[in-house]
């Protein structure tokens, strides 16, 4: 069957689905019933990993996240400060060998795994923590952030060390085969059953938080532009899409990721700098603010405690370093040295949260959304504990907010930024699922054809229906990934600290070849 045909049969298949879908939908009562029967088998599962330590909002799969990073950053002698220089090399492809194992380039691995991560947590995430941290809450995503390089350092060699390669040049990595295979190689025991809770966990959070909560958004989005029509539609042609990219493989996701991210990086960071231009003489009072509040609350509910818990929290549900998801599309880089992929990786968590994060912050504190009392300087807060904001808006309404009450326009560009979040983070998390598919059920195209027509079937459910317990249970398995994966990470990171400790040498040596 060519490719083609698989792609008519899948698209066949998503029309049917959908309209059948808009059928039940039509029946009283329908999506709310499947909610609560959803949310009855599940809620005890969401309401663990999201739990708060005891008399705290803190979440501790966030501290779990947090801890982590911060013991990677110690063991390997603050990393993601030392190779500044090298990764950006490496990313240009200057010690590049096109004769390597793998399938995509260093800059390619990269734009994949970032779109993966770079998404409506950067636009939406950000806004929720002012909004209830205030600006303080910015300078905890930083620092989160910056220990988070650490993580992706970590895991990222891990997944090219591990991986396997085929015959065929394709590779599968991640954390699934460097547990099984790290842990047998130093004799230690549950490699196999982690890995394979690792995968199981893999798939279910890429068909929901990777895949249905970014169609959903992306309709809602298109909805308060453009009015009210049916989410099949949008899921449809959301389907039909991501089907046509990822039916080639990574190599095709890699292609297009390569150049949608760049772009979507032009159209939002360079908004926001236009804004920060337009307001310069307003930034530095906008830092003032974030390093102000980061430790005295300025007036917030919690105060310090509230914003470090706001600002930890968004950096790492937006990044996602130590989960585990970048390590699967890092795997498939064409080097030999493990350790070199583990350089290029730690730039994301710095692109995703230092810069964009922080950017969007600026830019909500800088157009005075944020509401403050004129006598005593502080925010005011609303019946709910959250600051009031100027137009009333949360979440992603309120970056709308922000950047529309500088530049007019933008709200129609912030469209066109959630499609372009959508669709990638949807394709790279498509290719992590396949990978946990395949070492559940084997590789083999068979295997792969089934995985993506699934996938596309359940953009298409995201975008109709509104099963909140069902995306919300995603994404705790979404996190779920990280507790094994960073057992995983803590057992094996001596052997991280060899390959560290034998590049480094031969780099400064100069034994490793450079080829630009």
């Amino acid at each position: 069957m060519s490719i083609f045909t698989r792609f008519i049969a899948a698209f066949a298949a998503c029309v049917a689905f959908s309209a059948s879908l808009a059928s039940v939908a039509q029946a009283q009562g329908i999506d709310e019933s499947v909610n609560q029967i959803f949310l009855a088998s599940t809620g005890w599962f969401v309401n663990f990993i999201f739990a708060p330590f005891p008399g705290t909002g803190f979440p501790w799969i966030v501290a779990w996240l947090v801890i982590a990073a911060s013991v990677f950053t110690l063991y390997f002698g603050f990393i993601q400060f030392r190779v500044w220089r090298h990764s950006i090399q490496l990313v240009s492809g200057k010690y590049s060998d096109p004769n390597d194992a793998g399938e995509v380039s260093h800059f390619q691995a990269l734009a994949t795994a970032l779109s993966g991560t770079v998404g409506l947590g950067n636009i939406a995430g950000v806004a929720v923590a002012v909004t209830i941290g205030g600006a303080g809450a910015t300078f905890w995503m930083i620092l989160a952030g910056l220990l988070g390089m650490a993580s992706k350092f970590t895991e990222c060699t891990l997944g090219v060390k591990y991986r396997n390669e085929y015959p065929d040049g394709t590779v599968s990595g991640g954390p699934m085969y460097y547990i099984t295979k790290g842990f047998a190689e130093r004799g230690l025991p549950g490699g196999k059953f982690l890995a394979v809770l690792f995968a199981v966990f893999c798939v279910l959070g890429s068909l929901g938080g990777g895949n249905m909560f970014q169609s959903n958004q992306a309709h809602q989005q298109l909805t308060g532009v453009l009015g009210q029509y049916p989410g099949w539609i949008t899921g449809v042609i959301f389907a039909a899409i991501v089907f046509a990219v990822i039916i080639g493989g990574l190599k095709s996701i890699a292609q297009v990721t390569e150049r949608v991210v760049p772009l979507m990086g032009v159209i939002y960071v360079g908004t926001a700098l236009i804004i920060l231009l337009m307001n310069y003489d307003m930034i530095g009072w906008a830092f003032g603010q974030i390093f102000a509040g980061a430790f005295t609350g300025n007036g917030i509910a919690g105060g310090m405690i509230g914003a470090l818990i706001q600002g930890f929290r968004r950096a790492a549900f937006s990044n996602e370093a130590g989960v585990g998801s970048a390590a699967i599309a890092h795997s498939a880089v064409r080097t030999k040295e493990p350790i070199t992929e583990g350089f290029v990786s730690l730039l994301e968590p710095f692109i995703d949260t230092v810069v964009i994060c922080t950017m969007t912050a600026l830019v909500i504190i800088i157009t005075g959304q944020l509401t403050t009392d004129a006598a005593t300087g502080l925010y005011v807060l609303g019946e709910n504990g959250q600051i009031v904001t100027a137009t009333g808006a949360t979440g992603v309404g309120l970056t709308s907010a922000a950047f529309g009450a500088a530049l007019p326009w933008f709200p129609y560009v912030l469209v066109v930024a959630v499609l372009l979040f959508a669709f990638s983070t949807m394709i790279s998390w498509s290719y992590y699922g396949l990978k946990a598919w395949t070492y559940l059920f084997g590789e083999g195209r068979k295997q792969e054809i089934t995985f993506k027509v699934m996938f596309c079937v359940f953009v298409v459910i995201g975008a109709a229906a509104s099963l909140d317990p069902v995306i919300d249970f995603s994404d705790a398995a979404i996190f779920a990934m990280a507790v094994v994966n960073i057992v995983g990470l803590y057992c094996l990171m001596p052997v991280v600290k060899r390959e560290l400790n034998s590049y480094l040498e031969r780099l400064e040596s100069g034994a490793i070849k450079r080829f630009k």
